[in-house]
């Protein structure tokens, strides 16, 4: 692999927009991936993450949180038919982790069955969790009902504790401070809360590929 991050994602079809790659990789989709939605989550999140990488100028094992290695398993086991043009990743090692990083993969990977499916798939939401935006528009959904979806299939015990619908990015992040044995706020319930807005309020919004397709991201 060519050490100029620059070339580090050189095959045309990886230097499109994410919405392009998104369609590109849902074309490759083989094998039973649930009527299409797991296909459709892990072709939105390597979308963005791709997409992020080249913007970054960064490996996209840094934008996506797992290794070259594993992330060419996963394209050859759902999207095989493009598998070749990931082999080259396959140099990229797993990446650093911070701590809070790093609890909120435990905490993921607890919520699986323990398929290597779901723990790659809980290695890049603790990775894209980090970024700015709400969840599910750094995982390059279209909704976050479509986060939702994901997370009563792949983490449902760790979904059917967010009773409340609090906000995904929220809810981990108050988990893991939980695990940890610290106190988020002081208040006793949150209806009666200043700041409920910022825990349970509107995740509405364009979505990520939406806003790249328009050049405003």
């Amino acid at each position: 692999m060519p050490d100029s991050h620059s070339s580090l994602i050189s095959p045309e079809e990886l230097v499109m927009g994410a919405a392009d790659i998104h369609a590109w990789l849902m074309a490759a989709v083989h094998g039973d991936m649930c009527e299409g939605f797991d296909a459709h989550v892990l072709a939105s999140i390597l979308a963005v993450g791709l997409a992020d990488a080249r913007e970054r100028n960064c490996l996209p094992s840094e934008t996506l949180g797992v290794g070259g290695v594993r992330l060419s398993q996963l394209v050859g086991q759902v999207f095989p038919s493009v598998h070749a043009l990931f082999e080259s990743f396959e140099s990229q090692v797993e990446p650093i982790l911070d701590e809070d990083e790093s609890c909120l993969r435990d905490l993921l990977r607890r919520a699986t069955t323990g398929e290597e499916r779901e723990l790659l798939l809980a290695d890049m939401v603790a990775r894209r969790a980090m970024a700015p935006n709400h969840l599910w528009q750094d995982l390059g959904l279209r909704s976050r009902r479509e986060l939702s979806w994901l997370m009563e299939r792949h983490f449902e015990p760790l979904a059917s504790r967010n009773t409340g619908d609090m906000k995904w990015k929220k809810f981990l992040f108050r988990m893991i401070c939980r695990d940890e044995g610290f106190r988020l706020c002081s208040v006793p319930v949150c209806a009666e809360c200043d700041d409920f807005e910022d825990c349970f309020g509107d995740e509405s919004g364009e979505s990520r590929m939406a806003r790249i397709r328009k050049g405003t991201d």
